[in-house]
């Protein structure tokens, strides 16, 4: 498992970067960061796209699921029908689970890169890449070797953002109130938009800069693939 690990993720993702650092005047590992994670979420964009805009078309389907909900027919019979919506307007509401999957592994392994301070040596380097010389791990004045409080703050606020402009769950009521999936999706959006982001940086400044900047970059190109989105549906009326 190990060695399919470093063959399928990790040495890819190090020669890529010891590529981008080669071409880079001066080598500077930020900017080949920011490309490795442009480089990684442009090639998600199919599935990440699915999933959001999945996401904004569930947000508009809530209505008519509420009325489902109310009508008083049996389980199997709402069931049904929510699956006959979903069908009738090509939705899929786990659509989502195969981008998280796949992120997963690729998260992991860009933070094992940068967790092991971005060394270059043979040992994973491809015999068609070159150790680059000279390596700059200075980015704006900020050391990314080491851990920076700017950037952690930074991932932060970008992870705030990303949760901002997601799709945010319709509070429908019924006669029993809000229901168990209304309750949780509101928790949830909550933790979101104020948890993660202390999480996240609280992590990335006890990691690393590197980490940080992946966030940054990572949560920014999200933002505006949500905002592309966001603007796309919101025309859209589900009738």
């Amino acid at each position: 498992m190990h060695n399919l690990w470093n063959s399928i993720l990790y040495k890819p993702f190090v020669n890529i970067l010891a590529v981008f650092v080669s071409i880079i005047p001066g080598g500077n590992v930020g900017v080949a960061v920011i490309l490795l994670t442009i480089l990684v979420k442009t090639a998600l964009i199919p599935l990440s796209r699915r999933s959001i805009e999945s996401q904004s078309k569930m947000k508009l389907l809530e209505p008519e699921l509420a009325k489902i909900k109310a009508s008083g027919l049996s389980k199997e019979e709402q069931a049904k029908k929510t699956f006959d919506l979903y069908k009738e307007h090509k939705t899929n509401p786990f659509s989502g689970c195969l981008l998280v999957f796949i992120q997963i592994p690729i998260i992991l392994a860009l933070y094992y890169v940068f967790f092991n301070g971005i060394n270059f040596n043979s040992d994973v380097l491809y015999s068609f890449v070159h150790i680059p010389n000279p390596v700059n791990m200075n980015f704006l004045g900020i050391d990314l070797a080491s851990k920076s409080l700017i950037l952690a703050l930074l991932a932060g606020v970008a992870q705030f953002f990303q949760a901002y402009y997601m799709p945010k769950p319709t509070v429908t009521k019924t006669g029993d109130g809000k229901s168990f999936q209304e309750s949780f999706a509101q928790s949830m959006q909550m933790q979101m938009k104020y948890v993660f982001p202390i999480l996240i940086t609280f992590i990335a400044y006890r990691i690393s800069g590197a980490i940080a900047l992946y966030w940054i970059v990572s949560n920014t190109f999200t933002v505006f693939q949500q905002i592309h989105v966001n603007k796309k549906h919101k025309s859209l009326v589900i009738k």
